[in-house]
């Protein structure tokens, strides 16, 4: 297991739509899931598509663990995700992508999830609450979108130039 780069905006790699994986779980898949929990874990975060490590396949790992608990790993390949209700509700989301910016963003407050797990094993599930939060967001990514492409434009830029701002300072401290 590696941890791996967390690409952030405004890398244009974010924004490609990721491709399906092909013939199913195989130990690479395996492996790149295995990277992607340990990457997460260091971030530290819940969520992470392949995309934010600069692979653009239909992948997501997740843990919603709380700290007090023990972890849960969840691997999702080719994920396909259903609205189930027209409730929504705002959540604040964050995004190792987009660091040390957070927003509301309305999403629906269930959905119907079908995917592939660690074992190639197809799954069929509802998502409510933060599972329904972050599997959307998730999703999101491997569509191209982030979640600040939901905000206004002025606040989406306010959080690019965020980020920008503490790249530039963490490379002067490198230097």
């Amino acid at each position: 297991m590696a941890i791996r780069d967390i690409l952030t905006v405004p890398d244009p790699r974010l924004k490609e739509v990721s491709k399906p994986v092909e013939g199913g779980v195989t130990d690479e898949i395996r492996a790149l899931m295995d990277d992607m929990l340990e990457t997460m874990y260091a971030a530290p975060g819940i969520g992470l598509a392949a995309i934010q490590i600069g692979v653009p396949l239909r992948v997501i790992v997740m843990d919603l663990a709380k700290e007090d608990e023990e972890p849960a790993p969840r691997y999702f390949v080719n994920p396909e995700i259903l609205p189930l209700t027209e409730d929504t509700a705002p959540y604040e989301e964050g995004c190792l992508s987009v660091p040390e910016v957070y927003d509301e963003v309305e999403r629906p407050t269930e959905c119907r999830i079908r995917y592939l797990d660690y074992d190639g094993k197809e799954v069929e599930e509802v998502a409510t609450d933060l599972f329904a939060v972050c599997i959307q967001h998730e999703m999101d990514h491997l569509e191209g979108t982030l979640f600040i492409d939901y905000l206004s434009r002025l606040k989406r830029q306010r959080a690019v130039d965020k980020v920008k701002k503490a790249q530039r300072a963490k490379a002067r401290d490198a230097a």
